[in-house]
């Protein structure tokens, strides 16, 4: 007898999504741009024959994930939007929040970004991106003094100098995007820590050391510094698994 074919469930689609899917691709392909003007809702109920709730509802999704912005009474039709960073930040955090995407990815995330940014940032800042990164350690020093979440937030603005420095817009973008999980997991960690002034501390001397690779123009150094530093600091949030098969993705590709 014929191996059962593996079928899964049929998922009902609402009329709003399809409207939905269709501008969002069309948003993608750049067939519409930023600064745009969608169809009147009427004309697009004409064109997806669909009733006036259907576009409404389609359009207000389409505004919460930042594609659209529709005023009421607008003759022009809904504009569509530039791509924001504040949209991409807000469905990082709420990705992180509830849980999608789990802590031991998001040091994952981190160790890959630092490590390439602080690489980058060695071979491309400037002088004025290098006192950035000096105010911002001693920002992180005086910080010590007013607990966790004050210190967090220092040490995030030291990583996102660094962000800056790399001259890379996309690596920007991502740890803009993931700056507030970040800070909240910094924020835990130190919560965590049987003796939190210490692990500050430490914290604080492992991004001196990282400057001063970065100030020394040292790239590789600086890297796997700061690779190390958040596995070291994050470590114990993977499985031992993937703490292996990650160190074993930087020796196969330092090798």
């Amino acid at each position: 007898m014929p191996n059962p074919i593996a079928f899964t469930p049929v998922k009902t689609v609402k009329a709003y999504e399809r409207v939905v899917e269709q501008i969002e691709s069309a948003i993608s392909k750049r067939e519409l741009r930023p600064g745009d003007r969608l169809p009147s809702e009427r004309e697009l109920m004409l064109t997806f024959e669909v009733s006036r709730s259907t576009i409404r509802e389609a359009l207000r999704v389409l505004e919460s994930i930042g594609l659209v912005r529709s005023r009421p009474g607008d003759p022009r039709g809904p504009e569509v939007l530039q791509a924001s960073l504040a949209t991409l930040t807000k469905n990082v955090n709420r990705l992180v929040r509830l849980e999608s995407i789990g802590l031991s990815e998001l040091v994952e995330f981190r160790i890959m970004l630092e490590g390439s940014a602080c690489t980058l940032a060695a071979q491309h800042r400037t002088p004025q991106q290098l006192q950035g990164m000096c105010d911002a350690v001693d920002a992180m020093q005086a910080a010590i003094t007013n607990g966790p979440v004050a210190f967090s937030q220092a040490d995030v603005a030291f990583h996102v100098s660094v962000w800056a420095a790399s001259q890379n817009q996309l690596m920007q973008i991502c740890g803009e995007a993931a700056r507030g999980a970040l800070i909240d997991m910094v924020t835990d960690e130190l919560d965590r820590a049987p003796d939190s002034q210490a692990k500050m501390e430490l914290s604080l001397s492992h991004d001196r050391e990282i400057l001063a690779a970065i100030s020394a123009g040292d790239g590789p150094v600086a890297g796997r510094l700061a690779r190390s530093f958040v596995m070291e600091y994050y470590g114990d949030v993977m499985n031992s698994s993937e703490r292996a098969a990650l160190l074993a993705s930087y020796d196969d590709a330092s090798s």
